[in-house]
């Protein structure tokens, strides 16, 4: 039995060889502080160490801080005092957390820099770099939960689901602007948003979860503002934004031009998982997100991975996208299922979160291995380098 797909097409492999980046950051804290850092950052990395073994390492960073969240904290209540028979998080974690975001946004920062350094940029990268970016939208967000709890001067599961929604929106908006102008704006509110994590967490580790116990006068609480903060800026500083540069592409012509249902198509999978998902969960009668919030996040935040890796392929190659990825069929039939079959919908939800966990690792480790097949080069090394 073979286990490895090809999933890209010739057609996506002959656009990936005429594929040119194009990019455009405008953020003044990425001009003028996290940029020139960097600058400097990558003249310590050595000249053999391949780009993607940066990105690689950026996205183990976020992954063990998931990890270590959850073994102290995995249904979030630890940093709720309504609920005393949870341990509040150790101050430590919250350091550790600290630094490895932001070793994370620094390596991030830099695999890019170190491709230029080594003549090794391409497609690959790019696909890698923004494919495992789309991923860790997800703990990133779910870590900074842990911060506030779920319960008392917080906001509940189902509104954090939410607030995991807009995250999500605002990443694919990013590539779906591309796909439709063939250049990436890079949103302002990227950087933004890590760097508030690092001093968020920095301030925990010193302060503990108590720090962040307090209302302002109507009532809102700490982490009613951090929900507030994430769709204020999706409205102010993304949303806009994007629609803007599709719209001045098609005025001056200088996007792809496609017609209006080419140019809407990527955000139909998109739809599809979050009307499946928001009826699944709402409906759930076992009410599986109060159950277990984190697996939920899981199996939505990887299924999301791998809609936008189709939809960066897509971008990429100049492809058209996929509209109903099979990935969405779990999720599908587990929600149709809620409504036949009540009495297994706890058991669908652990089902659904190990058939997409396993289906993204393997789209993307066969993508990789085709694409390495095809250019000739290595995933973590750099071919023939003298150094």
């Amino acid at each position: 039995m073979k286990l490895e797909v090809e999933y890209l097409t010739q057609e996506h492999l002959t656009g990936f060889e005429n594929y040119k980046y194009s990019c455009v950051d405008t953020s003044p804290l990425s001009i003028y502080i996290t940029h020139p850092f960097w600058d400097r950052v990558v003249q310590l990395c050595p000249r053999w160490v391949a780009p993607n073994v940066l990105t690689f390492s950026g996205f183990l960073f976020t992954v063990f801080n998931f990890l270590l969240f959850a073994s102290y904290d995995y249904y979030l209540y630890a940093s709720s005092d309504a609920y005393p028979a949870y341990a509040a998080i150790p101050k430590w974690v919250f350091a550790v957390g600290a630094f490895n975001i932001f070793m994370a946004h620094t390596l991030d920062g830099i695999d890019g820099k170190q491709a230029r350094r080594t003549q090794t940029s391409g497609p690959l990268g790019e696909l890698f770099d923004h494919g495992l970016d789309s991923w860790t939208t997800m703990p990133i967000t779910v870590c900074m939960f842990s911060v506030f709890g779920r319960a008392d001067h917080s906001v509940s599961p189902l509104r954090m689901y939410f607030i995991l929604w807009n995250v999500f929106g605002n990443f694919y908006l990013s590539h779906w602007e591309k796909y439709n102008t063939g250049v990436l704006f890079l949103p302002w509110s990227y950087d933004a948003s890590m760097l508030g994590t690092i001093i968020v967490f920095i301030l925990t580790s010193f302060g503990g979860h108590q720090i962040w116990k307090f209302e302002l006068p109507g009532g809102i609480s700490a982490g009613i503002m951090f929900e507030m903060f994430l769709y204020i800026s999706a409205l102010i500083s993304s949303c806009p934004v994007v629609l803007w540069n599709i719209y001045k592409s098609y005025r001056d012509k200088t996007g792809k031009m496609r017609t209006f249902s080419e140019s809407a198509r990527p955000l139909v999978p998109l739809a599809i998982l979050f009307v499946t998902a928001t009826v699944w969960v709402m409906h759930s009668p076992n009410n599986i997100l109060e159950e277990d919030p984190r697996i939920i996040f899981i199996a939505i935040g990887t299924i999301f991975s791998n809609i936008c890796c189709r939809l960066i392929v897509a971008q990429m190659s100049n492809t058209k996208c996929e509209t109903l990825p099979w990935i969405l069929y779990p999720i599908i039939a587990a929600t149709l299922i809620s409504f036949i079959l009540p009495n297994i919908d706890r058991e669908s939800m652990y089902v659904v979160s190990a058939i997409s966990l396993a289906a993204h690792l393997h789209y993307g480790a066969c993508v990789v291995r085709q694409m390495c097949r095809h250019f000739r080069i290595n995933t973590f090394s750099i071919k023939n380098h003298s150094d």
